[in-house]
């Protein structure tokens, strides 16, 4: 019988081919809750006072271009410009193309490797090899070859479909971490520009307490030229002046601050571009705030996403590491042209080839194999751990947006009546002052009650946009996981295909 290595090792792939290295990955699960906080939060957050009301709506989901619920085209203008320019952005997406590029380095592995061999070296050799009389001195010559050579390592075991499995998890990796870092620049470009405009409306508000302090400066004053106010009373409208305009620089250092972060969110030098002037009054808060269920919550945030992709990449690292203690198979052939004459290299006579074909078996690596496997293992329940970490802070920012959501309802109309009651009894006061039934120090109290309630009431708008902004973002942004992948295709040269999800979590009969 002739001996025919490929059915040989053909037989053998049959025999070894139901062992697949390392377990099979299956996504976790969501969590089995149906509400984000215990206690229930009314679905109408109405403060009351002709303040605008908010809506939730459950179980719908966010829209993707979340910050045009705002109704103001600048801000959108902005957000779009910093999803162009930002840098952290440029260096995510190169991020994504390269392990998109290991994908498919990986996936090369699947096919035959060839390449042109093309040698030349100086040989001694037997004189009958080149048709010398035997016993004669060994001749020095030159041997030239070339010609093709293939190799091929079948997948008997399937290492190499778990390193690519594993490549594949981590350019999904990638794609969810391109994903988060843009819902991350949306949601800080947003608050930075409601920022401005919430600085912006406290020095107004601080300005308008500083006219009213030169009103009462004025207004002192022309008691104590009459005669009718002592000098210190005039001394403590000043005092009461200079106090409220030192509150400007700190605000406009806080207004300052804002505009220089979102400078450079937008990827821009500060002496290149300026923040628009950004109000509270430009800017719409959206009525209807969106909350999707908590089961699908996982798969809408891509920071989740990003962790259990690398959760997945984590399982299949441990086949990759199994792999290796399971035999290799390496099959190799070339078909090369020999001569001595490099004239004579293309003639039919001097055509060389082989097959072959070779087993490597692990028999002892000094235990360096299987704390490799082990290593795999105990990095797979870091990844674990670590995702449901992730799933824990993300569904306590949701419930964190609600409360605050809730709250800033409840304030906005207690800081408006606080106001309203403010402002009666500064009129007041100020009416008993001109009368001379009210002295200077009562007018100044009423004044910085005053001054506390305007402030208070202009904080508490801002914080209301702020945590509409925190809720979107908690929520997803818009995202989803087909999304997430989409926003990379472009980048890389395939599609990046998912591993099945059926099978058994690291643990399971290897």
């Amino acid at each position: 019988m002739r001996f025919r290595p490929g059915t040989v090792f053909l037989a053998m792939g049959l025999l070894l081919g139901g062992c697949e290295a390392g377990p099979d990955f299956v996504r976790p699960a969501p969590p089995g809750i149906s509400a984000y906080i215990p206690e229930s939060v009314s679905l109408n957050l109405t403060p009351g006072h002709d303040e605008p009301a908010q809506t939730l709506v459950a179980g719908q989901a966010v829209p993707r271009a979340w910050y045009r619920l705002f109704h103001a085209s600048v801000l959108d203008g902005v957000v779009r410009q910093a999803i162009a320019s930002s840098p952290t952005i440029a260096a995510a997406q190169a991020t994504l193309a390269e392990a998109q590029q290991a994908v498919l380095q990986a996936r090369g592995a699947d096919y035959p490797q060839l390449d042109l061999a093309v040698s030349a070296e100086r040989q001694r050799g037997p004189s009958n090899l080149l048709g010398q009389q035997p016993g004669k001195p060994l001749p020095t010559y030159d041997l030239y070859t070339v010609g093709p050579f293939a190799s091929f390592s079948p997948d008997v075991f399937g290492a190499t479909a778990r390193r690519v499995e594993q490549q594949v998890a981590l350019a999904r990796y990638r794609a969810y971490e391109l994903a988060a870092a843009q819902l991350a620049l949306t949601g800080n470009v947003v608050t930075e520009a409601l920022t401005i405009a919430s600085d912006r409306a406290q020095v107004g508000a601080v300005e308008n307490i500083i006219a009213d302090d030169k009103k009462n400066v004025a207004l002192v004053r022309k008691k104590f030229a009459v005669g009718r106010a002592p000098r210190t009373d005039v001394l403590l409208a000043e005092s009461q002046l200079a106090n409220d305009r030192a509150l400007l620089p700190p605000l406009r250092q806080q207004q300052a601050t804002a505009e220089g972060a979102l400078t450079t969110l937008v990827g821009k030098y500060p002496a290149q571009w300026s923040p628009p002037a950004f109000t509270l009054s430009d800017l719409t808060l959206p009525a209807r705030l969106p909350v999707g269920i908590p089961s699908a919550l996982v798969h809408h945030r891509p920071d989740i996403l990003a962790a259990e992709a690398e959760l997945h990449a984590s399982s299949a690292a441990i086949g990759v590491a199994v792999g290796q203690t399971y035999p290799s198979i390496n099959l190799s052939a070339s078909l090369a042209s020999a001569a001595i004459d490099p004239n004579e290299l293309f003639k039919h006579s001097g055509l060389i080839g082989f097959v072959l074909g070779s087993l490597t078996a692990p028999l002892f690596h000094g235990g360096a194999l299987e704390a490799q496997k082990q290593g795999a293992i105990d990095a797979f329940r870091v990844s674990a751990a670590t995702y449901r970490q992730v799933v824990v802070q993300a569904f306590g920012q949701v419930a964190d947006s609600l409360r605050m959501l809730d709250q800033d309802a409840r304030l906005v109309g207690a800081e408006h009546q606080a106001l309203l009651v403010a402002d009666a009894s500064l009129a007041m006061q100020r009416l008993g002052y001109k009368a001379g039934r009210v002295d200077v120090l009562k007018l100044l109290d009423a004044e910085r009650s005053d001054q506390q309630a305007r402030l208070g009431y202009t904080r508490a708008l801002a914080e209301r946009y702020l945590d509409t902004v925190q809720l979107f973002v908690a929520m997803g942004g818009g995202w989803s996981e087909q999304r997430a992948l989409d926003s990379g295709r472009p980048l890389g040269a395939r599609t990046v295909r998912a591993a099945p999800p059926s099978g058994a979590a690291p643990g399971a009969a290897e």
